[in-house]
């Protein structure tokens, strides 16, 4: 199984250095892949049109097999256990997971209705900090399935 992240935009600043860490940590566990887009052209005060660009550099990384589960805030809420539970379900199966983490104006309509939602927190994060805590999440499941003593939590 292979998962990947595919986000828009890049991590910059204080989020680098983590975001790297646990996606380097998480890659012990996963095939992990990372795929960045440039955020929509146009004007932000369009955000159906910044959307529409964005959605457009996403879709063509998600292949036919591929489970795409999108990051937003009304998506389903899933413990660190589920989590591991999902992501070994699927490695069971061979089956490959997309995570797609949107820009400043969310995803667009056509990836929504390709994906299941999951929801890091009703909050809403900036696109590099959620990107920082889905790569320690896959990092904590990669850990609960091994048994390793990381995760301290239920």
């Amino acid at each position: 199984m292979k998962v990947t992240v595919l986000v828009v935009g890049r991590v910059k600043g204080p989020l680098a250095e983590p975001t790297q860490h646990y996606e380097e940590r998480a890659g012990h566990y996963w095939k992990l892949g990372v795929i960045e887009v440039d955020a929509g052209a146009g004007s932000k005060s369009d955000p159906q049109a910044v959307r529409a660009a964005e959605e457009a550099r996403l879709l063509p990384h998600l292949g036919p097999g591929t489970d795409v589960v999108a990051l937003t805030r009304g998506g389903q809420p899933m413990g660190s256990r589920a989590f591991a539970a999902y992501l070994q379900e699927h490695a069971l199966h061979s089956r490959d997971v997309s995570f797609v983490i949107g820009g400043a104006f969310g995803l667009g309509k056509g990836l929504l209705k390709r994906a299941r939602q999951l929801t890091l927190s009703a909050m809403t994060f900036p696109h590099e900090m959620a990107r920082m805590l889905l790569a320690e999440q896959l990092y904590r499941a990669g850990t609960i399935l091994r048994g390793e003593p990381y995760h301290k939590g239920p």
